[in-house]
């Protein structure tokens, strides 16, 4: 089957094929040349002679024709007729059968033309007039047998018929070895390229002199295996994070249970083991729910449009009963062109922050700016360390790991990767809303921005 044909062997074939449709047209036009190059010989040959009989005839003043004697009179009459204006035969070659004889006397007075008879031993005849006071007086016919031509033009057709079969097997042969040597380089790249992926996924073919068409094959296999690399790194930060978050909570109902097991306990404190348990598992939850709705997101799996504002409100809904007062300023007109779960999985962590941090007061402000939609999240808490507002995004980093907060230290992460997913930004900063402390800080704002609709 051609399924499993390799591409050599395809090329090499078609160019075979292209090859021998070449040579059945050069054939046919060889043999069409030659036919008519050898026809036109013994058409010359044939005139000659005629022309050189016609000079030997003399036409008398009562048309009566006759034949001056000639040094090699025998050699002019093989093959040769005489006949005058009557038609009546002057001179015929000797041992000449009947029917050739009426063919020659058919050409007699007819102008000069020529005619082929004959298969097995085939003739050309060919009829010359004698022209005299513009009248033709007498016609000389001539005749040449055909089979040294015939033989000479087949040949010509066995020398191609021999040779061609010879050279269509050279040009397979050559054009396999030819294109086996040029892609060999390919094969080469694609044996590396996969052993890389399974292995090295690092590795590189980089900017090496290649051909343009072999440099064009290694910039589309490291494009591949930077993508690759790329879903590597994501899977094994995806599957970090995962852990990471999960450890904690994992942790807590491990050590619930494990107390309920190890002695009898009253049942106020089974009912806050129990609310322990369930709390734990509502966090993990939402890490579960947070870190599939990045990687949905970041693999271009979501997309839609959604209302901000009804988004910041059912999470300021969810922490009314926190200490900081919140304040929500937006328009209800603000349409932003992000999906709503991946929205609200971003925007949660940023103001679970800013509720945790803040002294007394929370303040949330939406705006479209151009064809973007700014979210800014600010307090008057402590504010961000100036020497951790560069990390503050890093996956697992946390300004104080003694504040009590049972977290992770992803959420940040998770928001800026959701960020970076529906192609938006963030940024965090210092000077809000609150007074300055001894180290500069006046509260933390973070500023989303990502696209309107």
């Amino acid at each position: 089957m051609n399924a499993g044909r390799s591409l050599r062997s395809r090329l090499a074939w078609t160019a075979t094929t292209v090859t021998a449709a070449w040579l059945v047209a050069l054939a046919v036009g060889a043999a069409l040349l030659l036919s008519a190059a050898l026809s036109r010989q013994a058409e010359g040959v044939l005139l000659a002679r005629a022309e050189a009989t016609a000079a030997t005839i003399r036409v008398a003043n009562d048309g009566s024709v006759t034949v001056a004697d000639v040094r090699d009179e025998q050699a002019l009459d093989v093959g040769t007729w005489i006949f005058d204006g009557s038609g009546a035969t002057v001179e015929s070659p000797a041992g000449s059968s009947p029917s050739l004889d009426e063919v020659a006397a058919s050409l007699a007075g007819r102008g000069q033309r020529s005619v082929d008879t004959g298969t097995t031993d085939p003739l050309r005849l060919l009829a010359l007039p004698v022209v005299q006071a513009g009248e033709q007086q007498a016609t000389v016919v001539t005749s040449a047998s055909l089979a040294p031509y015939r033989e000479l033009q087949r040949a010509g057709l066995i020398a191609l018929a021999v040779v061609g079969p010879l050279v269509l097997l050279g040009v397979y042969l050559v054009s396999r070895i030819t294109l086996g040597r040029a892609l060999r380089p390919v094969q080469l790249m694609s044996t590396q390229a996969g052993q890389w992926s399974a292995d090295h996924v690092e590795r590189r073919f980089g900017l090496q002199p290649r051909p343009a068409e072999l440099a064009e094959l290694a910039a589309t296999l490291d494009g591949m295996l930077d993508r690759l690399s790329a879903v590597l790194r994501h899977e094994r930060q995806l599957s970090a994070e995962l852990s990471h978050e999960l450890r904690t909570p994992l942790a807590r109902i491990q050590a619930e249970i494990d107390l309920m097991r190890s002695r009898p306990r009253a049942v106020t404190e089974q009912a806050r083991a129990h609310e322990a348990i369930d709390a734990a598992v509502e966090r993990m939850r939402q890490v579960l729910e947070s870190l599939i709705s990045t990687a949905r997101a970041e693999g271009g799996a979501l997309s839609g449009r959604c209302s901000p504002a009804e988004i910041v409100t059912s999470l300021v809904d969810r922490l009314r009963a926190a200490t900081p007062t919140l304040t929500v300023s937006t328009e209800a007109s603000i349409v932003a062109g992000v999906d709503a779960p991946i929205l609200e999985r971003l925007l949660s962590p940023l103001i679970d922050n800013a509720v945790r941090h803040a002294a007394s007061r929370v303040s949330i402000g939406i705006r479209r700016v151009g064809g973007w939609v700014q979210i800014e999240i600010s307090d008057d808490g402590p504010g961000i360390p100036a020497d951790a507002i560069d990390r503050i995004f890093e996956p697992g980093f946390r300004t104080d790991p003694a504040d009590g907060h049972d977290g992770a230290g992803l959420g940040l992460a998770l928001t800026r990767r959701l960020v970076q997913a529906v192609d938006g930004t963030i940024t965090a900063a210092n000077g809000s809303i609150g007074p300055t402390d001894a180290d500069g800080c006046a509260g933390a704002v973070f500023t989303v921005c990502v696209p309107a609709s």
